[in-house]
């Protein structure tokens, strides 16, 4: 007993002596220890490059789905798809008997008033003939004569007028070619039916003029002000690697579009027949020097489906700053936002890094 006392009393002095020697614990170092360490970059403010790669695409400078005038059957095709046609060349016949009816009537009504016009013209030169024997005609007969008369022609010219008139309807049966170009497509058949059609409808023919051609570039509302219209513009065709064209903006549209960007042409010679409608170019748009914007590196942006930002660091926090892209480089990106140069930003970031968190 007296042993298992002595050893007892040892053990309590012991925790005693322990629990009187215990020191606390640095909970703020462990904390500084533990705290994610992110890389920061700053935001840039550089001159812009002299040119902005976009993409663009050819179109014919002249480009007209033909419809019919008149309702009317085919009677005779002339061209087919891959046709090369000048301006006023008959490229369709129609067929409509009834305008047939229609100029035999109008000619008939027209010789039958000019049958009128000369009898009442013969017999206004009777009475004034007989007129110069002193009694013999009375003035209100000459006068109405002549009425008769006037009437009578105009009513011949008319006539002639209505004929004229139907020739012009019954000409719209041969469909000519409005301008030089080729045939693209080709969408009737000898016999078929046809009549006038809206811009929905599927047309008889298209013709393109591919002698010339349009290359269409859309410029974003960012550049929309930098873009100089007097220095040369190089493009490249994707389908011809390795042929750098030269040319000048030939038109802009002053204003933006649904996509809010500006379309640019630049008038594009195709007197070989090589370029295609359709073809996508690499084009260098050509910028007034002197222009700067603010650039972060490429890692530092982050982009969702519903937004893309970058987190910036001010006072020690982290702050969510939302941005539009520009032009993009080897290693950073011409951005637009609430940025500023001098602001530090946080590299390769993510979208689990919340507004708020401190970063040292």
């Amino acid at each position: 007993m007296r042993a298992t006392s002595i050893i007892l009393t040892a053990s309590i002095c012991l925790f005693a002596a322990c629990s009187g020697n215990q020191k606390p614990v640095d909970m703020t170092a462990q904390q500084t220890k533990n705290t994610k360490q992110y890389e920061t970059g700053t935001v840039t403010e550089r001159a812009l490059s002299g040119s902005a790669r976009l993409p663009g695409q050819l179109k014919p400078f002249n480009e007209v789905n033909i419809f019919p005038k008149v309702n009317g059957f085919v009677k005779k095709l002339y061209v087919d798809r891959g046709t090369v046609v000048k301006k006023g060349e008959l490229l369709i016949t129609l067929e409509a008997p009834e305008m047939e009816s229609q100029l035999q009537a109008a000619n008939s009504r027209y010789l039958q008033a000019q049958e009128t016009a000369a009898a009442s013209k013969e017999k206004y030169r009777r009475l004034k003939e007989a007129a110069k024997e002193p009694g013999s005609v009375s003035p209100l007969d000459l006068d109405n004569a002549m009425a008769r008369m006037k009437a009578d022609d105009a009513m011949a010219r008319a006539e002639e007028s209505n004929v004229s008139s139907v020739r012009t309807v019954q000409d719209y049966l041969n469909i000519r070619a409005p301008f030089d170009g080729m045939i693209v497509q080709r969408n009737v058949s000898p016999g078929a039916l046809v009549s006038p059609g809206k811009g929905t409808d599927q047309p008889m023919l298209v013709l393109q003029d591919i002698n010339k051609m349009r290359l269409e570039v859309y410029i974003p509302e960012d550049y929309v002000d930098k873009v100089d219209l007097e220095q040369p513009v190089k493009f490249t065709f994707n389908a011809m690697p390795g042929n750098q064209q030269t040319a000048k903006i030939s038109r802009s549209a002053n204003s933006l579009g649904s996509m809010r960007s500006e379309a640019i042409e630049i008038d594009v010679q195709n007197k070989s027949g090589q370029l295609k409608p359709g073809m996508y170019a690499e084009v260098s748009i050509p910028l007034l020097s002197g222009a700067k914007s603010l650039l972060v590196p490429n890692n530092a942006i982050v982009r969702s489906t519903e937004r893309e930002y970058v987190v910036a660091v001010k006072n020690g926090k982290a702050e969510l700053v939302d941005i539009k892209e520009g032009m993009a480089r080897n290693d950073s990106t011409e951005v637009f936002g609430n940025l500023k140069s001098g602001d530090r930003i946080v590299n390769h970031a993510n979208d689990e890094l919340k507004a708020g968190i401190s970063i040292q």
